[in-house]
């Protein structure tokens, strides 16, 4: 049941994202859209990583981010399948639907659609979009969750529980 969920997050996060990016290259092309003074929607695309790091490696650089996030999502489906907690199989969920976003855009068009850009006044976020959106998300609920974790002892199970309070010689203490 907790991988169901975690790949239903996987698979809401890759269906969002890709449908935005379809309407933003649709859409936007030309022009940008002033939504707000913190929020404009202006197209962008990025074949590098974060703040457009090695997007200078041609088709190299391109297909060796495809392979590094190819890797990086087998590594974290591994996860899920072995995770007990539904708190940690959800934001798995989410990172694993934006990294296969991504990863997408780079097979299809060479680059990732962006086009979500947060400002105030002269300072501008790097443009961005839902799946960088998820993966954020979802690496600050794993990391909150880790937190919550380490900050408890871990619960007892049942059987541990009978151990310990039923020790005596039939009697109970």
């Amino acid at each position: 049941m907790r991988l169901t969920i975690g790949l239903a997050a996987a698979v809401a996060v890759l269906a969002l994202d890709q449908a935005s990016k379809a309407l933003a290259r649709t859409h936007l092309a030309a022009e940008m859209v002033e939504i707000g003074p913190f929020l404009n929607l202006r197209l962008g695309f990025n074949t590098g990583v974060t703040f457009g790091l090695l997007g200078d490696g041609g088709g190299f650089g391109r297909w060796a981010l495809v392979a590094v996030t190819s890797a990086v999502v087998v590594w974290l489906l591994a996860w899920m399948w072995r995770e007990a907690r539904v708190a940690v199989v959800v934001p798995l969920g989410l990172v694993v639907g934006g990294a296969l976003g991504n990863i997408l855009d780079r097979l299809r068009h060479g680059a990732v659609t962006d086009f979500i850009d947060l400002h105030v006044g002269a300072a501008s976020w790097p443009t961005f979009n839902l799946a960088d959106s998820a993966i954020v998300t979802g690496v600050g609920l794993l990391l909150l969750a880790s937190l919550r974790v380490s900050g408890r002892p871990a619960p007892a199970k049942e059987a541990d529980r009978r151990k310990t309070t039923f020790q005596g010689k039939g009697t109970r203490p």
